[in-house]
This record gives structure tokens, C-alpha cells and sequence, in this order.
């Protein structure tokens, strides 16, 4: 490939990825197997990462003369912090599912097969939260990630209030009073 072809290459898996990073719902990861390079990339722009023992994770791009180019430098950072993932990222180490876990770039380690089943669990976890608010919740918390403080309390305020006058919230809170199951709808 030319510089010009691996640039745009790189551009498209770049681009790719903040499309999964910032879609609406909550994503899941699930590593099981390697996740290294690009792969690592594609699993830090979801919102969960779930691996098992077999699992190698691993940002080895300085190894081949290259960095990570699609987020790798700037997603495992604000997971991990910096001075580990330069640690990870100098140094090209793969790490398994424990030790992911143990860094923090994964947010559950289980047993291989359980692996699926634990991302399952996660999203049922999820499902009955009302969707707008999911949506808008993620929302506040990633745009909140990238100011300081006083502007994240800001956006919160901002997203709270396109929440506000949902149905969603009035069928919540009708929920919570009469003591029953909400049924939300998306509204």
C-alpha cells in the first residue's frame, strides 16, 4: 500500500470507530481471542469490554513502526490513564484477560465460556432503563469526559433537560409511585 492508501485506510477505521463510539446505545465488546492493533481500537470505542482468560489485548503498533491510529492514543488514556497507557503503548505489551482487567481496560474478566453470556447479562442489566435517558445519560457522561468540571455540570444540565418532559420520565416516575414495572416507550 501507498502512504497515501495506508493514510486512508487509517482515516476510514478512525472514522469507523467514533461511529461506534458515539452511537446512541450502550455497546458491549466481548474479547475472546486477540484484540490487538486495530482490534484493541474498534473494543476501547465501545462502552464495555468483557474478556476471558484467553483474551490478548494489546496497542503494539510501536512495535512495527507506527502508532495507533485509530484512537488507540487518545481512548486508552482516558480509560486507564496516561502514564499507563504509555506504558502499554512504548512498550508494545499484550496483556491477557486478567491483566486487562486488572489495568482496567476491561471492565469484566470471565471465565471463556461465560464471556458472551456475561455481555448478556451486562445489556439485560441495561435493557429496562428508559432509552432516552440512556442515550442522553451516555451522551453527558462522554461529552462531559472531554471539558473540565464546572462545563461538565453544564452539559449535565443541558441533557437533563431533554429528558425532562419525555413520557419516558412521566411513565418513570408513575411507575415508581403506583410500585410497578415502567413500560417505557422512547418518548
Amino acid at each position: 500500500m501507498s502512504p497515501a492508501d495506508v493514510a486512508a485506510f487509517v482515516q476510514g477505521l478512525r472514522a469507523t470507530f467514533t461511529e461506534v463510539e458515539t452511537l446512541p446505545q450502550p455497546t458491549i465488546a466481548v474479547i475472546d481471542g486477540a484484540a490487538v492493533g486495530g482490534g484493541l481500537e474498534l473494543a476501547l470505542a465501545c462502552d464495555f469490554r468483557v474478556a476471558c482468560p484467553s483474551a490478548m489485548l494489546g496497542l503494539v503498533e510501536t512495535r512495527l513502526g507506527i502508532i495507533p491510529g485509530a484512537g488507540g492514543t487518545q481512548r486508552l488514556p482516558r480509560l486507564i490513564g496516561a502514564t499507563r497507557s504509555k506504558e502499554l503503548i512504548f512498550t508494545g505489551r499484550r496483556l491477557d484477560g486478567k491483566r486487562a482487567f486488572e489495568f482496567g481496560v476491561v471492565s469484566h474478566f470471565v471465565d471463556a465460556p461465560s464471556a458472551i453470556d456475561r455481555a448478556l447479562e451486562l445489556a439485560d442489566e441495561i435493557l429496562p432503563s428508559a432509552p432516552i435517558a440512556l442515550r442522553v445519560a451516555k451522551q453527558a457522561i462522554d461529552r462531559g469526559l472531554e471539558v473540565d468540571q464546572t462545563t461538565g455540570m453544564a452539559i449535565e444540565e443541558l441533557c437533563y433537560a431533554q429528558v425532562i418532559n419525555t413520557a419516558d420520565r412521566r411513565e418513570g416516575i408513575a411507575a415508581f409511585l403506583e410500585k410497578r414495572t415502567p413500560q417505557y416507550k422512547g418518548e
